[in-house]
């Protein structure tokens, strides 16, 4: 049989991976697609709202298409979790057209790729494309990678500066990686700022990988599937800042805390909460689901930085409870004192404390 083409979606954590995966699956043009989502973090939200795209809510069995790695960082874990995984997606490839594996801001897109070396893999399957997200509005604010100009002064005066971010390190490595990159949240920049973005990158990325900018992950499955590249027979040609390490390791500081809250809230308020927690606590991220008061319609909220977005998906179901579902991505963060900043005011006697 033919092997399945896989487009790995790499990007740095909220940089609109899942934006994309959704739109992809609600304009599938007919493709039957199966999609992996490594999600960090011990509350499904990645793999919860891909579930409840449109097309899902019509198809059960593009709900079970739907898979959640959960166990860590999916480049540390390949042996562990998604080779077992991939085995069992290419017992039914018949099918299958294609799968879209959408990695954690954590993961390096390099290991995951080697692993489709693996005979268990490779006579089934093959790395169609690496596709690498990217937040203009970020880079445009010198937010994660630091300010542009600033960048290229230090690049330019010592490249062992660069490496002593892991943060930044990994930015790299995903650039180096990508058969193309998605310049996303552009309509959030000036053209000017846009455009000093995309020439940064140009010089950071490939010869011949190109910028493709979008919005909403508004971009047609043709542009995105179908690159044919193997990418796994020219991984030499991929350079990384971990190709002689045997492993390599992430900042054992950066953790995910889980809030689970039974209690509605007032979307406007719990921003407000939210950026102070920030301007708090190192937080990389922020993501889940809220109940607001009066709303039959659950409340999706994605933050990074002080930006928020939110927006209605689905109502709630006669089966599930209204709660209010948050992760939060950071480094050394306490979830007792986010517990408590989430509740300050709202029976706080009354609500048990999570587990340290």
């Amino acid at each position: 049989m033919h092997k399945i083409p896989v487009t790995v979606i790499t990007g740095f954590l909220g940089a609109g991976k899942t934006t994309l995966v959704r739109h992809l699956l609600q304009n599938n043009q007919e493709r039957r697609i199966a999609v992996l989502v490594n999600e960090f973090g011990e509350v499904g939200i990645d793999g919860e709202l891909l579930k409840s795209c449109q097309v899902c809510d019509d198809d059960e069995e593009l709900k079970t298409n739907i898979l959640e790695l959960a166990n860590g960082c999916l480049c540390c874990t390949v042996q562990e979790e998604f080779l077992p995984t991939m085995q069992e997606l290419l017992k039914r490839r018949d099918r299958l057209d294609c799968i879209l594996i959408e990695t954690s801001g954590l993961a390096l897109p390099k290991p995951l790729v080697q692993a489709f070396r693996w005979p268990e893999i490779r006579t089934g399957a093959t790395v169609d494309g690496v596709v690498t997200v990217v937040d203009c509005e970020a880079l445009a604010h010198g937010q994660f990678v630091g300010d542009l100009d600033a960048l290229q002064a230090q690049r330019e005066a010592d490249d062992s500066l660069e490496h002593e971010t892991p943060i930044e390190e990994l930015f790299e490595d995903q650039l180096a990686c990508a058969d193309l990159v998605l310049l996303t949240k552009v309509d959030r920049v000036d053209l000017d700022a846009q455009k000093r973005v995309e020439h940064w990158l140009q010089r950071e990325l490939p010869s011949g990988v190109k910028i493709v900018p979008c919005k909403q992950g508004e971009v047609s499955p043709n542009l995105l599937l179908g690159f044919n590249a193997a990418v796994e027979d020219n991984l030499d040609s991929r350079p990384s800042h971990h190709d002689t390490d045997a492993d390599h390791d992430h900042d054992d500081e950066v953790t995910s805390v889980n809030v689970v809250l039974d209690q509605p809230f007032n979307p406007t308020e719990l921003i407000g909460c939210l950026q102070s927690l920030v301007h708090q606590y190192e937080i990389y991220r922020i993501k889940g689901f809220v109940a607001v008061p009066h709303k039959s319609m659950r409340l999706v909220i994605q933050g990074v930085g002080n930006r928020f977005d939110t927006f209605y998906d689905r109502p709630w179901q006669l089966n599930e409870s209204r709660q209010t579902r948050l992760v939060f991505i950071g480094r050394s963060l306490e979830s007792k004192e986010i517990y408590r900043a989430l509740t300050k005011g709202k029976n706080d006697g009354d609500l048990p404390l999570p587990p340290s």
